[in-house]
């Protein structure tokens, strides 16, 4: 096998085949082992909807959800995430319809630049999933880490309201 240039390494060390369960379908794909999740997701798998932040934990753009608990995905390496089953904005939808979050924020124009909003609909998702009807000090807290620079979050947290009516 060649050796890799780059630090003397043999390819076989810095790449590796994942199987990964994202969106409900496996998936699989080699990947440098050094990849986050975020990195996996839109390079490796083409899902774009995840977005690249801050890059350090602290905007939430680019959550998603393992095992139904959010994740910041620029924190977890892809290798970590085998074995778990990841959701994307791109998951969301069901046969074709867009889940009540994305169709209240649409509604209610609560995305401006929409820049932000994929992480928020995972997180927001979270939390109505453990807690169908929750309070807005709740959903404040819930949301707590995904910074929005273009809206004052009243919409954001008036559309989970409403999705929060519409789900069954």
């Amino acid at each position: 096998m060649k050796k890799s240039k780059k630090n003397g390494a043999d390819d076989r060390l810095t790449k590796r085949l994942l199987r990964l369960q994202v969106n409900g379908e496996t998936k699989e794909v080699a990947t440098e082992v050094s990849k986050t999740l975020l990195e996996v997701l839109r390079e490796d798998l083409g899902l774009t909807g995840t977005k690249h932040g801050c890059e350090l934990g602290e905007c939430g753009t680019c959550a998603v959800l393992v095992d139904g608990e959010p994740v910041l995905s620029c924190l977890m390496l892809g290798i970590e995430a085998e074995n778990t089953e990841i959701v994307t904005v791109e998951g969301m939808t069901q046969n074709g319809k867009p889940h009540p979050l994305q169709k209240a924020f649409a509604d209610l124009g609560a995305a401006q630049c929409g820049y932000c909003i994929p992480g928020i609909l995972l997180t927001a998702k979270a939390l109505l999933d453990e807690k169908p009807y929750p309070t807005r000090d709740e959903i404040r807290q819930a949301l707590a880490g995904n910074l929005c620079r273009c809206t004052g979050y009243t919409k954001i947290l008036q559309a989970v309201e409403l999705a929060a009516k519409e789900i069954p």
